[in-house]
Parts: structure tokens; sequence; C-alpha cells
């Protein structure tokens, strides 16, 4: 007898969009870490730094993110690397928001107006010290309401971790699908758990840009 859908499944379902929760997090905090350091790399001094961060962005950007977390579980395997479902999820996660976040946070770097860059080395600071006390401060004011929103991104995009058989939200419900048969009533669930957990950072977001809008406009 096939079972229907059930609080059993509500239930498994939510333990998923824990896992999911999970992934979003060491993704962000991984993958900002990461575009911190390319972050700065992209407007360093040095031609070296700025070349080879430039390529880490152009290429982590120009590969799909499931075709990275292929490379992961199937390819460091054949290298004689054992690697789980989830280490592969979070490497992947992690490399592919520190390539979008080192992109983003340089832009919001170089947003920051010439005039405190030349305001900062008047005061005859080191450049460590003017990114530190002047330059990083005010982009991390512009960047806040648009890395809140790709956060919503990250969360997403965790679902590809279901096509290495980890069990997040997507492949809890692909395992519930296959056992009720009831497509439309567990993925409408799926869905609506997935709207629960982006829509308050969406709404977050929208506030911060609105309220960094207002308050631009009256400097």
């Amino acid at each position: 007898m096939t079972p229907t859908f059930g609080l059993i499944h509500l239930q498994f379902l939510l333990q998923g969009a824990v896992l999911t929760l999970g992934l979003s997090l060491c993704a962000f905090i991984g993958g900002g870490l990461m575009g911190l350091v390319i972050a700065l790399c992209r407007v360093s001094a040095s031609p070296v730094l700025r070349g080879v961060s430039s390529f880490y962005i152009q290429t982590v950007q120009g590969v799909p993110l499931l075709v990275i977390m292929f490379a992961g579980y199937f390819g460091l395997p054949a290298m004689g690397f054992s690697i789980s479902p989830l280490v592969a999820a979070m490497l992947s996660m992690t490399i592919w928001v520190g390539a979008y976040l080192g992109e983003f946070w340089r832009g919001s770097i170089q947003a920051v107006p010439k005039a405190q860059w030349e305001a900062a080395e008047c005061l005859a600071l080191s450049r460590l010290q003017r990114m530190y006390h002047v330059i990083i401060p005010q982009a991390v004011r512009n960047a806040t309401p648009g890395t809140v929103g790709f956060m919503v991104q990250i969360v997403k995009n965790t679902s590809l971790a279901s096509a290495v058989g980890f069990v997040e939200l997507t492949r809890a419900g692909q395992l519930i699908n296959n056992s009720t048969f009831q497509p439309f009533i567990t993925f409408s669930v799926v869905a609506l758990v997935y709207f629960a957990l982006c829509y308050p950072l969406s709404a977050v977001s929208h506030k911060l840009e609105t309220r960094l809008a207002r308050g631009m406009r009256t400097v």
C-alpha cells in the first residue's frame, strides 16, 4: 500500500530544511572569508594578486555550480581522496560563494568615493590602516544589502547538493515523492518551505537597500 503524505513526511522535510540552513551557513561563512581575501587581492597594488584573483573569479563564474560539485564529489575519489556528499557540497558552495562575493565586495570597496581614499592618504596611514579604518567600514555599509540578498541565492542553490546525494530539503522531497507518488503536494510543501526560508532574507535586503538609499539622499 502506497503511503500518503503525512506528518512524518513533513517532519522529514523540516529535517532537510535544517540541513539546508546548515549548508547555507557553512557556505556563507567559508565563502565569505574566501570572498574577503579575493576582494582585497582584486584591489591590491600587486598585479600578480590582481591577476590570480581575477582568473579565479572568471573561472568559477564561468563554470556551473553543479559541475563544480560533480568535480569534487566524483573527481577527488578518482584521485584517491575519499569525500562525503556533505563535504563535497560544502567545498563546492564555498568556492562558488567566494568567487561571487569576492567580485561583489571588490565593487563595494571601489565604490567608496575617491575623496575618502585621498583623505586617508593625507593622514599618513599605511595601506592596511587605510583599508581597515577608512575604506572597509564604508564598503561594508555599501555591500550589506546586496550580501543579504545574495544569501537567498545561496539557500536556493543548496538544492544542487541533492545531485551528489546530500539529503537537504530538495533531496528529502525527492525521497518522499519516491515513496508516496504524490509529487504535487510534496513539492508544493518543499516550495513553501523554501519560500519561508528565503522571503525573510529578501525582505531584510529590501529594507536595508531602502534605508541605505534614504541615508545617501540625506548626505
